[in-house]
């Protein structure tokens, strides 16, 4: 792909910019760790919110959802469709939980919910585990991907682009990360995802177009499938193909057994940034950064909405236009790349090109000024110099911001592919989650739960990789692969919970006092405190999620039936939406005021 000296400044307007913003924030970040890393508190729900799609919007997203769509059909992206719930526990039973507790760090809850040296050891470990060892790896199939996208775009080899994103990319986006910290995070945040979103629409416009226009587009696709024979599924199917039935040998094999893991099992169990079961990482992090409960609420709920009903259709018809343009392709999601360059408009390559940093360094900004928190606040601060001056940590800080940068160039420079990144993610948090739900909701679970269910997790994978003992498609064997190590992780860390000491009553008073969680699994603690009036609010916060999840599936599969023609189904569908959030405004119309900090609801 060509680009003129027009392609060129539109390139070089857009870095301008994102330094602009870091400059512009530099000072109201450098005030304290809590201006650099939660905005002081005071950010609004649609800027954290739309901070947090932007962030879970990288690079590699569309090209991984081309290669989805590709080799599985639409009904492939239920990979990442089915953390959704998940994605609306946190909205209505977590978000409000995590806004109370006052931290600047969601690793900061090990020593303010347990006590002692096992409270400590997690909170240390966890900050190094994930700020850097997770997070390198994360950013480095980022980086890894925004590889792939330049050497495709402009014609370089894999060392050349490697060298662009290493060299250039990835320091430019550290320093004005570093100079803005979390305020200047959201504010470019906002303007890359506006652009990404422009972007993406025009490549699946163009896409479909080259494709003959949607109804020529689905009858090639038609004809395809027809011509494969007939055990070929429907590329454009929303659900997988059970026309086997669910007998014992069918769901062992694909896609019934994946389908039953991503929508039974994964939303739980699995640990994967951005769909935390009960939130945490950037997640918890914009949360800490809202105004109030309600704004951290409302946040979360927009994220969702936005990530799984809104954002998701300009790619896979993307993916359906490259394979009906580009039949049998060796590297599936090299699709995305080859319907952007050959069929955008020449006048249009350098805002595509724009859109892509856009989306590779909104990712790498939150990765960078989350990854450096934990190093500095929940690491350096906690075990190494404790009595330092504000200032002192907000330079700490940016030097932690630099040190993630060459760290992660290191890892994508080792990573043989972009999905291996998160499979070893999804791998090494199988069976995690049942801890991370329940901390909040059950008196009993101690440090020890969740030490046990992460090192079980781990010495897990690792065996598994070593001695394999599943046989089958990749799919497949991830799926009996992860399955094993949720059971194994579940089973080890109840009994570790059950074995050890709880954690001591003051600890437990001091968390209940300050987050007033639901009553019924704290009676022990519950009947301690008299004077609080007890939180009883599960019920309709599970009501609430309930709805929370048909909104934003009838809306996804409503979209879906409106490109693909369907009228009358995709009215039925968002009007069912409509409905749906018109009971949720009124739920959270009642119980969740502005400036709302109360526990106790009806």
């Amino acid at each position: 792909m060509t680009l003129t000296l027009l392609d060129w400044a539109v390139i070089t307007g857009y870095l301008l910019l994102m330094l602009l913003l870091g400059l512009y924030f530099r000072r109201r970040s450098s005030q304290s760790t809590e201006d650099y890393f939660v905005s002081g508190r005071q950010v609004t729900w649609w800027l954290a919110g739309t901070s947090m799609v932007a962030t879970t919007f990288a690079a590699d997203t569309p090209l991984v959802v081309t290669g989805l769509v590709y080799t599985q059909g639409v009904a492939g992206n239920w990979l990442w469709w089915s953390f959704l719930p998940s994605g609306m526990m946190t909205v209505f039973l977590f978000a409000r939980l995590w806004r109370r507790s006052g931290l600047l760090t969601d690793v900061q809850f090990a020593e303010m919910r347990y006590a002692g040296k096992p409270a400590a050891f997690l909170r240390g470990f966890r900050a190094v585990y994930l700020g850097l060892l997770m997070n390198c790896l994360i950013l480095g199939w980022v980086t890894k991907a925004m590889t792939s996208i330049v050497g495709s775009a402009l014609g370089k080899s894999e060392t050349t682009s490697l060298a662009i994103c290493v060299l250039f990319l990835i320091p430019f986006t550290g320093f004005y990360v570093s100079l803005g910290g979390l305020w200047g995070v959201l504010w470019t945040d906002l303007f890359q995802f506006v652009l990404k979103m422009a972007v993406v629409i025009a490549v699946a416009y163009y896409g479909v177009a080259a494709a003959g226009g949607m109804p020529a587009m689905l009858a090639k696709l038609a004809a395809m499938r027809a011509a494969a024979g007939p055990g070929a599924s429907n590329i454009t199917g929303m659900f997988p193909d059970f026309s086997r039935g669910l007998t014992a040998e069918a769901i062992w094999t694909l896609p019934v057994l994946t389908f039953l893991v991503h929508l039974c099992v994964q939303w739980w169990a699995f640990w994967y940034p951005g769909a935390e079961p009960g939130g945490g990482g950037y997640i918890a992090q914009r949360i800490f950064s809202a105004r109030d409960e309600r704004h951290g609420l409302l946040s979360v709920l927009w994220f969702n909405i936005a990530h799984y009903a809104l954002r998701p259709w300009p790619w896979i018809l993307t993916a359906l236009a490259a394979a009906a343009l580009y039949p049998g392709l060796e590297h599936p999601e090299s699709g995305y790349m080859l319907v952007a360059t050959t069929y955008m408009p020449h006048a249009l390559r350098g805002i595509l090109m724009a859109g892509f940093m856009a989306a590779f360094m909104s990712t790498i900004a939150t990765q960078l000024n989350w990854g450096s928190s934990y190093l500095v606040e929940d690491f350096y601060r906690r075990f190494i110099r404790r009595d330092a001056g504000e200032k002192h940590y907000v330079n700490v800080s940016r030097i932690a911001t630099l040190l993630l940068v060459a760290a992660s160039a290191y890892v994508s420079a080792k990573l043989a592919t972009i999905s291996q990144g998160w499979e070893v993610v999804l791998e090494v948090g199988a069976g995690t989650g049942g801890v991370y739900l329940l901390r909040w909701y059950w008196w009993r679970i101690n440090a020890w739960s969740e030490i046990s269910a992460m090192a079980t997790a781990l010495v897990m994978t690792l065996a598994l990789h070593k001695w394999p003992i599943f046989d089958g498609s990749a799919p497949v064997i991830f799926a009996k692969t992860t399955l094993t190590t949720t059971a194994v992780t579940t089973a080890v860390w109840v009994l570790v919970t059950l074995l050890t000491p709880a954690e001591p009553d003051d600890v437990l008073l001091r968390f209940y006092r300050k987050v007033r969680p639901h009553a019924a699994g704290w009676r022990h603690i519950a009947v301690l405190t008299p004077e609080l009036p007890q939180t009883r609010d599960l019920g309709r916060n599970l009501l609430a999620w309930v709805l929370g999840c048909a909104m934003v599936y009838a809306t996804l599969f409503g979209v879906g039936k409106l490109c693909f023609g369907q009228v009358r189904t995709a009215t039925v569908l968002l009007g069912s939406a409509v409905v749906c959030a018109g009971l949720l405004y009124r739920d959270i119309s009642q119980r969740v005021g502005a400036g709302s900090s109360e526990g106790a609801d009806a």
